[in-house]
């Protein structure tokens, strides 16, 4: 992957995240998570909301990218083809910048590397903006969505009882 991918703006761009990112994008990803504060269930929220060891856990799982505005990383969005799908994960925004189409910018990024006939994103079922954001990308909830989120991601229990998974079916992309 590695792809640079620059706004009509050309100070903006899209770009690979690497180790060299890791405190940015620790930051961006816990800066943004307190606007869910409230949202996502008490005994689902902690503070960091991901600590260090998490966040190289899931570096080492998929591929980061990130957001570049005037030479700062305002946003991050993880991308991880799993099987037979590709799973967007984590798209954060730094609070200020929220709400100017930039997650859906990367989101709509994410969607043009999937190679697969599906793209998921699972979010809190509490978070209705989320669900709102990913609808607006043409994502549409699914059904039975313990067993997409028991088969695509590791996560606990609990976070499985209140989340809900989006799906977009995806054209077929010749290499």
């Amino acid at each position: 992957m590695g792809e640079v991918h620059a706004s009509p703006l050309q100070t903006d761009m899209i770009r690979e995240l690497t180790e060299k990112d890791f405190e940015e994008i620790y930051n961006i990803i816990n800066l943004a998570a307190r606007a869910d504060k409230g949202h996502i269930p008490d005994d689902c929220y902690r503070e960091p909301y991901m600590d260090r060891a998490e966040l190289r856990r899931e570096m080492s799982e998929m591929s980061f990218y990130g957001w570049d505005e005037a030479g700062r990383l305002i946003a991050v969005a993880g991308f991880q083809p799993v099987d037979d799908v590709c799973l967007i994960r984590h798209v954060y925004v730094l609070p200020e910048r929220q709400r100017r189409g930039i997650g859906s910018r990367l989101c709509i990024y994410l969607k043009e590397l999937t190679r697969t006939k599906r793209l998921l994103v699972g979010t809190w079922a509490g978070a209705a903006w989320a669900v709102r954001f990913y609808e607006k990308l043409g994502f549409t909830l699914l059904p039975g969505k313990d067993a997409l989120l028991d088969r695509y991601w590791r996560i606990p229990a609990r976070q499985r009882d209140v989340s809900v998974v989006l799906g977009l079916e995806m054209e077929p992309k010749t290499a």
